[in-house]
């Protein structure tokens, strides 16, 4: 037997040179990963940095600010689950405890400065930190259906609605072409023919529109989607259109007031229901779960808010809950990392970034 005592025989060259050539294989191994999921490699492969490169394009720079959803702000709060989802899932948050809940209010787009009756959309991102370390992360927003069903129309249209330089507007006829080419469209722009910028954050329903699977104790699968119902029910259209900032100002006065409640309702699919495309709602008949009430007591700025630095991935879930098929998830999580690692690194100033070169920017950008 060797001696552990005894210092180790030295290796020969050939067992030398064999781990270096290991050492050396796995090292290109993993930059040949990344180059891949960069898209170096294929530079016609819709990689998560062109996808954020083209939202980026359209709204300009503002560094140290998310790409997408840029204006908005903390929340705070906790989820009171009620027991009645454990049935179908074995995630901690759905028993009857409490959640300690770090949400944000947003609107679309990637202008931190936009009015907020610009567009009709709100949306609600929500951390659930988890009594055993483990976290849910989803996003929501304000409509019943997603645009398009995969990540590559979802690039396209991005690039046909790109303000034209001469006159600061998207070209109505790339738009319209875009459209007519994907007929998957067509419950979005019948639901945004009538929609209209609500004048709060708390009178909003925001549905989670794509498709996840619980799984409970048995390991049986269920797919589902979620949204949150608001205990508000003023649905008052803004009337406020010369307040750039009307919503944060409603939602401090409604805070001060009381807490805001939403119930999360989710909602079971039946065999058949695509699992795979956000732009198809489900029948409305579908079985419906009250699963507790979401319960958002304070909001902060955004600059200094414990939303800041939380990155909203939709695919950071507990045990019990899994991704579906949907194509926008992976595609969602991959481009808001690289949208996180932009604005931090920009915050940070490391070398390379943008913290001080954008032509649009204010002082307090590089804060978010």
């Amino acid at each position: 037997m060797t001696d552990p005592s005894l210092p180790a025989a030295p290796l020969g060259k050939s067992a030398l040179l064999g781990r270096w050539l290991a050492i050396g294989a796995t090292v290109s191994l993993t930059a040949l990963a990344f180059a891949y999921v960069g898209g170096w490699l294929s530079p016609q492969r819709l990689s998560p940095m062109r996808l954020v490169d083209a939202l980026q394009q359209n709204s300009g720079l503002y560094p140290g600010y998310r790409r997408n959803h840029a204006k908005g702000v903390c929340v705070a709060g906790y989820f009171e689950g009620n027991g009645a989802a454990s049935r179908y899932s074995t995630a901690g948050v759905f028993a009857a405890v409490r959640t300690p809940v770090v949400g944000r209010l947003a609107i679309p787009g990637g202008n931190p400065y936009a009015p907020d009756g610009s567009v009709p959309i709100r949306s609600m991102a929500l951390r659930f930190a988890l009594a055993n370390g483990q976290q849910w992360r989803t996003g929501m927003n304000s409509m019943p259906v997603f645009v398009v069903a995969t990540p590559q129309s979802f690039y396209e249209q991005t690039v046909a609605s790109r303000p034209d330089p001469a006159t600061g507007k998207p070209d109505p006829a790339k738009v319209g072409a875009f459209f007519a080419s994907h007929p998957e469209t067509a419950p979005f722009l019948a639901w945004v023919k009538t929609a209209k910028p609500s004048a709060s954050f708390a009178t909003e329903r925001y549905d989670g529109l794509n498709a996840f699977v619980f799984v409970d104790a048995a390991g049986h699968r269920q797919p589902v989607r979620w949204r949150m119902l608001p205990e508000a029910q003023d649905t008052t259209a803004a009337t406020n259109p010369g307040d750039a900032d009307f919503l944060a100002a409603d939602l401090q006065k409604r805070l001060a007031a009381a807490p805001l409640r939403w119930h999360l309702q989710v909602i079971l699919a039946a065999p058949g229901d695509p699992t795979n495309d956000a732009t198809k709602a489900w029948p409305v008949d579908r079985t419906t779960l009250d699963a507790g009430t979401l319960v958002l007591q304070s909001t902060e700025p955004q600059d200094s808010g414990a939303c800041r630095d939380i990155n909203y991935d939709p695919l950071v879930l507990p045990a019990g809950i899994v991704a579906s098929d949907d194509p926008l998830l992976p595609a969602r999580s991959a481009a808001y990392a690289d949208s996180y690692l932009r604005r931090t690194s920009e915050e940070a100033g490391l070398p390379g970034t943008h913290a001080a070169a954008s032509a649009t920017a204010k002082p307090q950008e590089a804060t978010q």
